[in-house]
Parts: C-alpha cells; sequence; structure tokens
C-alpha cells in the first residue's frame, strides 16, 4: 500500500475518529467526539498524489485540471472529498467523514439522545406508511445516517432505487438498484446527472425512490415523482429549519427553468411533502433532531408547517453536555393520521407528553 494511503488508513481505522480534514500540506486534523484538533502527521503532495491515484483511479473518478474536485465511498461507508490546488489555495484538501459503525438501528440514536422513543414510534409509522420525508440540516448533522437506520422499516418486498452523487448510502433492502452520478470526461462528455438518474428511476418500477441529497434542479423531477404516485420517497437537503427547506426547495425548482407562477410551485410542494425531519449537530457533539414537522398544504398562498415534536434546550450540564427534553407540541393530528390509525401504524398515545 502506498504510503500517503497508509497514512490516510490509520486515521480511518481509528474508531475514536469521525472525521479527517488535510488542509494541503500544511496542516491536518482530526475529530474525536465531535471537537476538531490538530494533529502532527503532514500529507506531503506525494502522499496526496498516491491517494488520488491508489483510491480515486480505482472508483473510476479522475481528478486532473478539469476535474478538479469529487467524491467516492469505501466499502465501509466512509466518505473522502478531494479538492485540488488552486482552487483549495492551502494546497490540495482531503476530507474524510467516517460511518459510525456503533449505530446500527434506530434504537442507537436514541440511546445516544438523538430522538426519543416517540419520535422512532412516529418516524418509522411515516416509513412504513408511505409518506414523503425530507431530512433536513447542516452537514455533519447525521441526516443521512437517520435516514439509513429508517430504511430498516421498508418492507422487505419493496424495489427501492437510490440515487446519489456520491454512493454512501448502506440499505440493507433484497430488491435493491444503488444508482450513482457521473462526471464528464476530460472532453466533456458522459456526464449523467441527478436529474438524469431520477427520470430514469421512475422507469425502474420502484416502490420507494431515495435520493442523497438535493440540491439543484433535480428537486423539480422529486416533487413531479412524489405527485405522480410514487409516495414514501426519502430525500436529503441542506437548510437550518422546516420553514427556510421549504423556501430553499422553492428555489430549487425555479432553478430547473420551468414557467409556472409560485402558487402553482408552492401547492406542488405543499400537496407532496407531508414530513421534515430537522437535525442539528450541537456543541456538546451531539447530533439531535430538533423538529419533526407536518406540511399541511397552503394557506394564503403560504405553505403551512405544523411542528409534531420539538427538543427544547434547558442550559448545560456540568460536564459541558446540553440539557433538554424532547416534547411533543402539535395542535392537530398530522392529515394522515386517520389513515395511519386504521392501518394499525399509530395510536393516539405517542402524541401525549
Amino acid at each position: 500500500m502506498a504510503e500517503g494511503v497508509k497514512k490516510l488508513h490509520k486515521f480511518i481505522d481509528d474508531p475514536a475518529i469521525t472525521e479527517v480534514m488535510v488542509n494541503g500540506s500544511k496542516a491536518t486534523f482530526v475529530e474525536v467526539e465531535g471537537i476538531k484538533k490538530s494533529v502532527d502527521v503532514i500529507f506531503s503532495t506525494e502522499d496526496i498524489n498516491e491517494i488520488i491515484d491508489k483510491l480515486f483511479k480505482k472508483e473510476g473518478k479522475f481528478i486532473s485540471y478539469f476535474n478538479p474536485y469529487g467524491d467516492i465511498c469505501l466499502e465501509d461507508g466512509t466518505r473522502i472529498n478531494i479538492i485540488t490546488y488552486p482552487l483549495a489555495r492551502c494546497g490540495t484538501s482531503i476530507t474524510v467523514r467516517k460511518f459510525n459503525k456503533e449505530i446500527n438501528d434506530l434504537e442507537c440514536l436514541i440511546g445516544k439522545g438523538t430522538l426519543s422513543q416517540k419520535m422512532a414510534d412516529f418516524l418509522k409509522a411515516c416509513v412504513r406508511g408511505k409518506v414523503n420525508v425530507l431530512f433536513s440540516g447542516a452537514t455533519g448533522a447525521g441526516k443521512t445516517t437517520t435516514m439509513e437506520m429508517l430504511s430498516y422499516h421498508i418492507p422487505e418486498q419493496e424495489r427501492v432505487v437510490t440515487i446519489e452523487d456520491t454512493a454512501e448510502l448502506k440499505l440493507h433492502s433484497p430488491n435493491l438498484v444503488p444508482m450513482e452520478t457521473r462526471t464528464a470526461n476530460e472532453e466533456g462528455k458522459g456526464e449523467v446527472t441527478l436529474r438524469d438518474l431520477i427520470v430514469n428511476a421512475l422507469r425502474m418500477r420502484p416502490d420507494r425512490i431515495i435520493v442523497g441529497e438535493v440540491r439543484g434542479p433535480e428537486a423539480l423531477d422529486m416533487v413531479q415523482a412524489m405527485s405522480t404516485g410514487h409516495r414514501g420517497t426519502l430525500a436529503v437537503m441542506h437548510g437550518n429549519s422546516p420553514q427556510e427547506i421549504l423556501k430553499r426547495l422553492e428555489t430549487l425548482i425555479l432553478s430547473s427553468g420551468i414557467r409556472l407562477p409560485i402558487e402553482e410551485i408552492r401547492n406542488m410542494i405543499g400537496n407532496t411533502i407531508n414530513i421534515i425531519v430537522q437535525q442539528e449537530r450541537f456543541t456538546d457533539g451531539i447530533r439531535r433532531i430538533t423538529h419533526i414537522s407536518e406540511v399541511r398544504g397552503v394557506m394564503h398562498n403560504e405553505i403551512t408547517v405544523q411542528n409534531l415534536f420539538v427538543f427544547r434546550r434547558e442550559g448545560r450540564a456540568d460536564d459541558g453536555k446540553i440539557k433538554g427534553k424532547f416534547r411533543t407540541v402539535m395542535r392537530n393530528y398530522p392529515r394522515f393520521f386517520a389513515q395511519f390509525q386504521s392501518l394499525g401504524l399509530l395510536d393516539e398515545k405517542i402524541f401525549s407528553d
């Protein structure tokens, strides 16, 4: 194994380290228990070139002047991003995000303080009942991990299609087709986008579509898929609140070039998105779901949102951990509650605080 790859794998193989940040040949940082710290390991230009040659080329990702950045995902779920000089002014930089191997199900997330048992039961019912769910939050908030753990509750008989820029989702459905985008070659040919894959997924007779991250005009294709009968879609977006994520979704749909009045776009969103799960990484390193909110349609030309569960912060403990409680705050039962009751998926006790 090349020296640069060996150096990187020492960090990847260390279970205490959750992220690695190589800032060119100047500095290297790691994250342990949510805290970033500097380490005295330097990656030379030769080390970084070896990583590109041995890891990225093996996955068919060619980093060059014309393709100066890219991502790969290792077999264990570890995601590696690289961006080359001079775009990264400090020198070619590497960012490694590791999958937490200790998290195997929703019970693990409950134990780590990410959500309560009632929130977990509600989200499991949402997956089984095939409502459309968006997972929102900043980078590193734990959105993808939460979505993965919920995917265990997708019925085994369903055909699942996943669509990602970098294939990092580790699902265990027996009828699974994972799809990954492709960048153009050095001649500018061969690109396959998220939009291309979503359109193709509709021809694959999926029971459920899962989109790793929505951040561009593919938002239109995803919402249209939801509105044409593909219920139970799960997707990840970046945003700071349920309200903000809906505004961002409007903007992304408009970026597709579609010529529709904003009222029609809001109706499309309000009638297809059902639940938004907002997640945040707090300063104590714990990733918590801060809101589970229901999209209740459009009223007075605005998309209305009702919070169902929230995390209420109550200060900080002596050990630095943030204190707080998960609360039920809804005023009305979700619009799909009666249907879920008839299917035996939810009981009204789940909303008692």
